[in-house]
């Protein structure tokens, strides 16, 4: 194998590593979200569990955040807590930093 093919293979291994961290990263925010929307709700211990997996599903409905937006937008709405799509995202934005975080730290 020459080392135009080693260094291929390592930056196709790079990419693979990078987008498995990513999608466990997303995975963690939504779920750190789903606990943050459970608690604006008034929903703790086991239910708040509960809610943050429906969450994370919601997040394999389609491609992008726009489904977990909805999910937690409609939900917080249907309780009459205010709430929109930008301050839901910025949440979000937050959350993330927070989920990379976690991921490279293992917990």
């Amino acid at each position: 194998m020459s080392s135009f093919d080693k260094r291929g293979d390592a930056f196709e291994n790079k990419f693979a590593l990078d987008e498995s961290l990513k999608f466990k990263a997303e995975a963690r925010r939504n779920k750190l979200l789903g606990l943050w929307t459970a608690e604006q709700l008034g929903v703790t211990g086991d239910a708040a569990a509960a809610y943050a997996k429906e969450v994370v599903a919601a997040d394999f409905e389609e491609a992008g955040d726009g489904d977990v937006v909805r999910k937690v937008l409609g939900d917080l709405t249907a309780k009459g807590i205010a709430a929109t799509e930008a301050s839901i995202r910025v949440k979000m934005d937050e959350l993330m930093a927070q989920a990379i975080a976690q991921v490279k730290a293992g917990t």
